[in-house]
């Protein structure tokens, strides 16, 4: 269902204000980068898969 590369838009925002983020790492944990300020964090699969609201788009450069 998720894949390296996909954007996403989370149901709570990033601290700088930006709510997308890119799917970097798939697994047990989810690693997402914000597209607004390029922090990323590291979120447990259950956590991660309550917090998502859509899938916007599939990066095609890092398939």
């Amino acid at each position: 269902m998720y894949a390296v590369g996909q954007i996403v838009r989370m149901k709570k925002g990033h601290p700088c204000g930006g709510d997308t983020w890119r799917i970097i790492r798939v697994g047990m944990d989810f690693r997402i980068k914000c597209l607004k300020c390029g922090r990323s964090v590291l979120l447990p699969r259950q956590r991660f898969e309550r917090r998502v609201r859509e899938i916007l788009a599939q990066d095609s450069e890092e398939n």
